[in-house]
């Protein structure tokens, strides 16, 4: 039977939101497939921000990868 692992990032472009470049989200995706992991979803969220108590707009990405005997 396989057997999976599942990694979810919030990710957001600078400490206070903003829209998420291009670059930036390709770079995390090909960093992550080279540990063996794969885009499962991407979703539009607000994720907490890293100043204040309010959330911001950003992504959440979730990632797949088989978890081998």
């Amino acid at each position: 039977m396989e057997r999976y692992e599942y990694k979810v990032l919030e990710l957001r472009e600078k400490m206070i939101g903003g829209k998420m470049s291009g670059d930036k989200l390709e770079h995390v995706l090909n960093e992550h497939a080279a540990q063996g992991w794969r885009l499962k979803a991407i979703t539009s969220a607000e994720v907490k921000g890293r100043i204040g108590p309010g959330g911001v707009d950003g992504l959440l990405v979730t990632f797949e990868r088989m978890v081998r005997p």
